[in-house]
């Protein structure tokens, strides 16, 4: 039998669990929104206990607050920021939409723990009056999502992105040399190095972190200080400047008050552009993933240029069959990925006058979309691209088959003949230079020098 005890609110009692640190508001919500059973990420708790801190600090500073009552509830915090409080976090994503619930439970569990601190009396936290001092859930949550994207972009998603892309460059530099056959519309185009091949995914991650970079200096704008609508009723004129203050100095991260306070908390625009640039670093791993794939296919009626590190059994009726399950597992995030960026699209748009109300589901879509992308950089990275074999015998037989080459003769013999050459070599299964040698007056050597795959790489008329 569970044990209850009564707490009361605004708006009368309700019986809590007994064991549990929050209150009345915090019950009224698990009661209200029974929806998913998901509940905010330990990256915005981790960020929401940073911040309810660094309010604290800067009251006590201020002079709002007793020093003993913010130390405790400092004090508090770290054990929230750390995660050892998380399952007193227990509201479902699909709450309140300005994530007021959120901001409560917060409070409420603050006070409970910070007043059983000090001696020899215990000390009397109020979650509105002492925790929630000159603030609002409408400052305090686009606070935390700026925050939580901050921190996560740069301790996980960067790191993770900059990781992949190093790998790649170094598959590059060991076995770029390789030449292979090139493909567009999936069919058989003049040959690249898997340098050349290599290269343009790198350049894809490379982009992704510079872009990502771009987005995340309108996020290091906050909106605490902004209150309920954005006027900062109830808040000394310092109060958020010093918010930022103390929360750069505990994050390294360089926080500054928002330009407008009303555009930070009636909208999540910045919100909404990182997710952008998420959806397009899902594009392009998608794109990587693919492309592993397709090398991959086989191994005998299908491409077969790699093979991917077999990594577990592939079929439960098909003995021996391994699929390429790192390539498909990010190929599953990318698509959540740019679901969630649909999410975030319709979130942003309902900043209905001073404030956006579907905050909850930024904060969770977005983190959610930072989290998998930073696993499956990695994934596809260590698990992937590292440890693929080439099978040259493979790449050789379709390279010297490849009609196509023929192109590099089209200012010696011009295309139509060039275009019977590919065709016949097609038909009979040759290889174009001895199809060539019969209907050309080109010598061997000639046409060695001018279809060598290597040389054709690097571009340029062929003479």
């Amino acid at each position: 039998m569970t044990a209850y005890r009564t707490e009361k609110d605004s708006m009368g009692e309700l019986q809590v669990p007994a064991d549990a640190c929050y209150g009345a508001q915090t019950q009224r919500a698990l009661d209200n929104f029974p929806v998913s059973g998901l509940t905010l990420p330990r990256a915005f708790l981790h960020a929401l206990g940073l911040v309810k801190q660094a309010c604290a600090s800067a009251n006590r500073d201020l002079g709002q607050l007793d020093d003993g009552i913010a130390e405790a509830i400092i004090h508090v915090c770290d054990d929230i920021v750390s995660g050892t409080l998380d399952d007193q976090f227990p509201i479902d994503v699909f709450q309140t939409g300005s994530g007021t619930s959120t901001n409560m439970n917060a409070n409420e569990v603050i006070a409970h723990l910070a007043s059983k601190q000090g001696a020899p009396e215990k000390l009397q936290v109020h979650p509105n009056d002492h925790v929630n001092m000159s603030q609002s859930s409408n400052d305090v949550i686009p606070t935390a999502i700026h925050v939580s994207a901050c921190i996560a972009c740069g301790e996980r998603l960067l790191p993770a992105l900059e990781h992949l892309s190093a790998t790649i460059r170094y598959r590059a530099d060991t076995d770029g040399a390789v030449v292979l056959t090139g493909r567009t519309h999936l069919m058989d185009a003049m040959p690249v190095t898997l340098a050349q091949e290599l290269s343009g995914w790198a350049a894809q991650i490379d982009s992704a972190i510079r872009r990502i970079g771009q987005a995340l200096p309108d996020l290091r704008q906050l909106a605490i200080g902004g209150t309920a609508v954005g006027t900062g009723i109830n808040a000394p004129a310092d109060f958020g400047a010093r918010v930022c203050r103390h929360l750069s100095d505990t994050t390294g991260i360089a926080f500054r008050e928002a330009d407008n306070r009303f555009e930070l908390m009636s909208t999540q625009d910045a919100a909404v552009a990182l997710s952008g640039q998420l959806k397009t670093t899902a594009v392009s791993l998608m794109k990587i993933a693919n492309d592993l794939r397709w090398m991959n296919s086989g191994p005998l009626a299908g491409i077969g240029e790699i093979a991917l590190p077999a990594l577990q059994p592939g079929s439960s009726i098909m003995p021996g069959k391994v699929n390429p399950v790192i390539p498909e597992s990010v190929a599953m995030v990318c698509a959540r990925v740019i679901g969630n960026d649909a999410a975030i699209t319709i979130a942003g748009q309902s900043g209905n006058f001073q404030l956006n109300v579907m905050l909850p589901l930024v904060a969770y879509d977005l983190l959610q979309s930072i989290e998998l992308l930073a696993s499956s950089s990695r994934l596809l990275a260590d698990r992937a691209i590292s440890g693929f074999s080439i099978n040259h015998a493979n790449i050789e037989q379709a390279l010297a088959k490849n009609p196509i080459l023929v192109t590099a003769l089209n200012r010696v013999i011009g295309y139509e003949l060039g275009a019977k050459i590919a065709k016949r070599a097609y038909a009979e299964g040759r290889a174009v230079i001895d199809v060539a040698e019969e209907m050309t007056d080109l010598s061997v050597d000639e046409l060695q020098r001018i279809l060598s795959p290597q040389a054709l790489t690097r571009g340029g008329v062929q003479q």
